[in-house]
């Protein structure tokens, strides 16, 4: 690959930096690169202005979600959530959101329609992939923990309503100096989904009528 290199080799994890190219959007002028785990998941960082001074990164790690993030899906906050870190990041003007391919909390996007069924017909989004033989969250954060320091920071402010996240990048060498919460986009779809994810998985969300 070129100008790719090498920034963490393990018995189970090889991840492989690619180069860096400008990425205008509409929220501002970002840069981004892609990190290539294992030769078969490709997760991009999306970033904005310096990221090695000793200042601590505003940070997201945001979980793939095709139907929310492209399609605009109102069953889940997801595209809510990518929004709102995206400006807030350029209202910062520095920092930078990990976009990790791992679609329905790390199942996948045809198991992830599976569990939409099992919802359909009633079951809540915990149960509906333990009903798939999945745990309720099968995502993993490491990876997170080598791009970060690839990149010259291992000190965030965490954009995230989710404390397992927080916990998990820890356990990665990665200090959180801070969370912001980013609670975005409830609406009629999605609020069972979302208390869900308060009442079963310690999110940190705060309903407000």
């Amino acid at each position: 690959m070129t100008d790719a290199k090498t920034v963490a080799m393990t018995p189970s994890l090889k991840l492989i930096q690619g180069p860096i190219a400008k990425l205008p959007t509409k929220y501002g002028q970002f840069n981004i690169t892609i990190f290539r785990e294992n030769d078969k998941l490709d997760h991009a960082m999306i970033f904005m202005g310096d990221l090695t001074t000793k200042d601590p990164v505003l940070c997201r790690i945001h979980s793939e979600c095709l139907t929310g993030d492209v399609f605009g899906s109102l069953r889940c906050d997801c595209g809510f959530q990518l929004s709102a870190a995206l400006q807030a990041i350029a209202k910062e003007g520095r920092g930078a959101l990990l976009y990790m391919r791992q679609e329905g909390r790390g199942i996948g996007l045809f198991n992830k329609i599976r569990a939409y069924e099992l919802q359909d017909q009633g079951l809540d989004t915990v149960d509906a992939n333990l009903r798939l033989g999945f745990d309720a969250d099968e995502r993993h954060y490491g990876v997170c923990g080598h791009m970060m320091r690839a990149m010259g920071f291992d000190h965030v402010i965490l954009m995230t309503n989710n404390p397992a996240k927080i916990n998990s990048i820890t356990k990665h060498r990665i200090i959180v100096d801070g969370r912001r919460a980013l609670e975005y986009g409830r609406n009629t779809f999605n609020e069972g989904y979302l208390d869900t994810k308060a009442e079963r998985m310690g999110h940190l969300l705060h309903h407000q009528d």
